[in-house]
């Protein structure tokens, strides 16, 4: 017997198509399908091994250095090691954080550490890297699926604020007037909860 799905023609039916993403597109306010499982990590519970922190930047207005914060990313996640990414640009914060780390010294951007160990800007990345020695540097790290995207944020590391959902203003009852919400960073953002550790 014949399937009559069969006999309609080629045309009438749609092609099989997938949503373009699914991690990248995060609703406030809907319930996530399913919280995949942490693929951050090779081992359970809270890893005691040293982190990479990268200090770059997301602004494209000096392109030699949105370059140089993209290559080291990209060896970086080549290595297939653990990075907490602090953007400048996002987090006044974060500058005066490496400001401090590398005291008061001129520096450009990208810049990593590992724990506190200053190891180098994008010219020393690279060429640790050709000669083999960023590898063997990094043996003892954190490891982290290249492909792993935060479902929080989408790879981004932050979200609007709950508590003032990115206006940076919150009502206070008792007093009747706005105030600055101390939660969150001079753009109404804060770290995300889900992948920032």
């Amino acid at each position: 017997m014949a399937d009559p799905s069969d006999d309609a023609p080629a045309a009438a039916k749609k092609p099989f198509s997938l949503p373009r993403s699914f991690t990248y597109h995060h609703h406030p306010g809907r319930p996530s399908i399913a919280k995949p499982p942490s693929t951050r990590f090779a081992a359970d519970g809270p890893d005691k091994r040293p982190k990479v922190v990268l200090y770059s930047t997301s602004l494209r207005g000096v392109r030699r250095t949105f370059d140089d914060c993209r290559s080291v990313r990209a060896i970086l996640r080549g290595l297939r090691v653990a990075v907490d990414e602090r953007d400048v640009s996002l987090d006044a914060a974060f500058r005066r954080d490496l400001q401090a780390a590398l005291k008061g010294r001129p520096f450009a951007l990208p810049q990593v550490f590992v724990g506190a160990r200053w190891i180098g800007g994008a010219e020393e990345i690279r060429q640790m890297h050709e000669a083999g020695e960023l590898a063997k540097m990094l043996e003892g790290v954190a490891r982290q699926d290249p492909a792993f995207v935060c479902h929080g944020c989408g790879g981004v590391r932050f979200v609007p604020c709950p508590t003032c959902s990115g206006s940076r203003k919150v009502f206070i009852e008792e007093e009747r007037r706005l105030r600055r919400c101390v939660e969150c960073n001079e753009n109404g953002l804060v770290r995300c909860p889900d992948c920032c550790y």
